[in-house]
C-alpha cells in the first residue's frame, strides 16, 4: 500500500492541476453563458482538495498511525461528492470524482490492514 499512496498521490497532483485550468475555462463558459451551473467553482473545490489529499497521501505513507489515513479518506470523500453532485453539465468532472472515490476506498482499505496487521 505505500507504493500505491506514492503513486495515487503524485498522481493526484498532477490531476488536480488538470481539473482546476478545466474547471477555470468551465466556470468562465457558464458565467457568460449565465445558465446557471456551479460545475467550474464546485470543480476548482475538487482540485483543492484533490492537491490536498495527494500531498497527504504521500506525507503518510510510512505512517503507523491512522490519523493521515482518515485525512485522506476524509479530503476525497469530499471532492468525490462535490464532484458527483455539482457537476451539471461539466461531465469531465464526474472521471475526476470518480478517481477521488477509488482514493477514498483505497485509503479505507489501508486503514483496516494496518489495524488487522498491529493487532496480530
Amino acid at each position: 500500500m505505500k507504493i500505491w499512496k506514492l503513486v495515487a498521490g503524485i498522481l493526484s497532483i498532477i490531476f488536480s492541476v488538470i481539473v482546476f485550468f478545466q474547471s477555470v475555462l468551465v466556470g468562465t463558459a457558464n458565467t457568460m453563458s449565465a445558465n446557471g451551473e456551479v460545475g467550474g467553482s464546485a470543480g476548482v473545490f475538487v482540485s483543492i482538495f484533490m492537491l490536498a489529499g495527494g500531498i497527504v497521501s504521500i506525507a503518510v505513507r510510512n505512517s503507523q498511525k491512522n490519523g493521515g489515513n482518515i485525512a485522506v479518506v476524509i479530503l476525497f470523500l469530499l471532492a468525490s461528492f462535490l464532484g458527483i453532485g455539482l457537476a451539471g453539465s461539466f461531465s469531465d468532472l464526474n472521471v475526476w470524482a470518480g478517481w477521488c472515490l477509488i482514493n477514498a476506498v483505497l485509503a479505507i482499505i489501508s486503514i483496516f490492514k494496518q489495524n488487522k496487521g498491529v493487532q496480530q
